[in-house]
């Protein structure tokens, strides 16, 4: 019997969020994004994730409103895609899938997420609160560092450019490497 394709017999919030972000590189696409990475080619590179699936992952992120296509350059046409509320709703989910995965999968520390407003030097709680001022941080205002797990010569140049301190949602802008 072939294994289908959506959940429509279940009646179920996590079974229709699956529907969305479940296929095995959804989330990394907008985890890329939350970390400011915007261009197809940008993605493509980061994630070395096939063509064909980037264009369907987008596709679909697009059409359930993940995500927004926006027109960066009109000769050619070229777009980027950015977060929208729908999207940034997902950091929380993405930032406790994460700590899951480090916490019982990996003993290696990748990036470091700070409040940035505040200036701390320490590391967001599990629930994004701040160690030093004890407010919830908002995703705009996430600084991230790389952690001391991180590869300190990495092949890409979207993980070069990730080993300086940038805030989330910034735009990852390659022409600076």
């Amino acid at each position: 019997m072939a294994l289908g394709k959506d959940y429509a017999s279940q009646e179920c919030s996590i079974a229709r969020a699956l529907e969305i972000v479940g296929e095995r590189w959804t989330l990394l696409v907008v985890r890329d994004a939350f970390y400011g990475v915007r261009r197809y080619n940008d993605f493509l590179v980061h994630l070395g994730i096939p063509r064909a699936v980037l264009a369907a992952r987008l596709q679909t992120l697009t059409t359930e409103g993940v995500l927004e296509k926006r027109r960066y350059q009109q000769s050619p046409p070229r777009d980027e895609y950015v977060l929208t509320e729908r999207g940034l709703a997902l950091w929380p989910t993405l930032r406790a899938l994460g700590l899951w995965g480090r916490d019982h999968f990996t003993d290696a520390q990748l990036r470091v997420f700070r409040h940035a407003t505040c200036g701390t030097e320490r590391e967001l709680g599990r629930y994004d609160e701040c160690p030093d001022c004890g407010t919830v941080v908002p995703v705009s205002d996430v600084e991230m560092l790389p952690g001391p797990g991180a590869d300190p010569n990495p092949a890409d140049p979207i993980s070069r450019v990730m080993l300086k301190p940038k805030r989330l949602l910034e735009p990852i802008e390659l022409e600076s490497v």
